[in-house]
């Protein structure tokens, strides 16, 4: 039985592993997909105290790197449901099962589609939500962004390096994105932002041809090659739906504590899977911080 298991190896996960470890408690850490969360798709993290500007990807490696060093446990496994009580829990998964007397539950988010005919039937040819996994398959070609906050344009500056010509469609009639990234969109001479227009139709029958818009009810068409979506995240909380209470949009409900709505004292919350005004990579840190202590409170207790 392990003292913690950690449910996700996003940055709050990893954080709280490596929190964990260093006050000498046991640790598993699952995780069903990749290593370093969403984090990993940002091309540019320059808000991170200490980093002027590295990779997502470099900021995750490192993470994992200094979470292995102390000793962590991973598993690659899909988390299916947890049961039992504060000392006691059952973590089950597609292939296994796990016994932790504390569960840190740090899912994260996946990215948010559009909800349109067509979409998934594109989604690899044509329709992508990572510019820095896909975006070299543009190079020298016009794309269209979805979106207007602060993923959005980082992708829009970083795909206007290689691109012939990259549109920003956003829904609102302004972009929410920090400040400084709308001053780097608007500093490109190939990037056009398009406002008030939402994403009615995606064009195309055997391949994609681009994107049919409404602009307050005119409609038109824009013909890209290829189109990135970046609306948001959803979160992956459905697994734990019995144990942890979830608001409308599938967020675990609680506070800056990381203490989810439940009668269960060993179970904790962490990163952008909790509800928060905030969800940035700092943040998510501070969480598993905040969530791993509290955990090793629990441990302690119970010896």
């Amino acid at each position: 039985m392990y003292d913690i298991i950690v449910v996700g190896a996003g940055p709050a996960g990893l954080t709280a592993a490596l929190y964990a470890r260093r006050a000498e408690k046991t640790v598993l850490v699952i995780e069903k997909a990749t290593f370093g969360g969403q984090i990993t798709h940002s091309p540019r993290v320059e808000n991170y105290p200490g980093f002027a500007v590295m990779s997502g990807v470099e900021f995750a490696d490192k993470l994992i790197e200094q979470v292995l060093g102390q000793g962590a446990e991973i598993e690659m496994d899909c988390v299916t449901g947890i049961s039992g009580s504060t000392g006691d829990y059952t973590v089950t998964c597609e292939s296994n099962e796990f016994k932790g007397k504390t569960v840190i539950i740090a899912t994260g988010s996946h990215h948010r589609q559009l909800g349109l005919d067509k979409e998934n039937d594109f989604t690899g040819e044509g329709i992508s939500y990572c510019a820095v996994c896909d975006g070299a398959f543009y190079r020298n070609q016009t794309v269209a962004i979805v979106g207007g906050g602060n993923t959005a344009l980082q992708e829009a500056v970083m795909l206007s390096d290689i691109c012939t010509k990259v549109y920003v469609v956003q829904n609102l009639d302004f972009l929410t994105g920090e400040q400084a990234l709308q001053n780097a969109v608007n500093e490109k001479e190939n990037i056009e932002v398009i406002l008030g227009t939402t994403v009615a139709e995606i064009l195309g029958e055997t391949e994609f041809k681009g994107l049919a818009l409404d602009t307050k009810g005119e409609r038109t068409e824009l013909l890209v090659d290829g189109v990135f979506v970046a609306i948001g995240q959803q979160p992956e909380n459905e697994p734990f739906k019995d144990i942890v209470k979830l608001n409308d949009y599938g967020y675990v409900i609680s506070g800056e504590d990381c203490l989810p709505d439940t009668n269960e004292t060993g179970i904790f919350v962490a990163g952008d899977c909790r509800t928060k005004a905030i969800r940035q990579v700092t943040t998510a840190t501070a969480d598993g911080a905040v969530a791993a202590l509290a955990a090793c409170r629990v441990v302690d207790s119970l010896k």
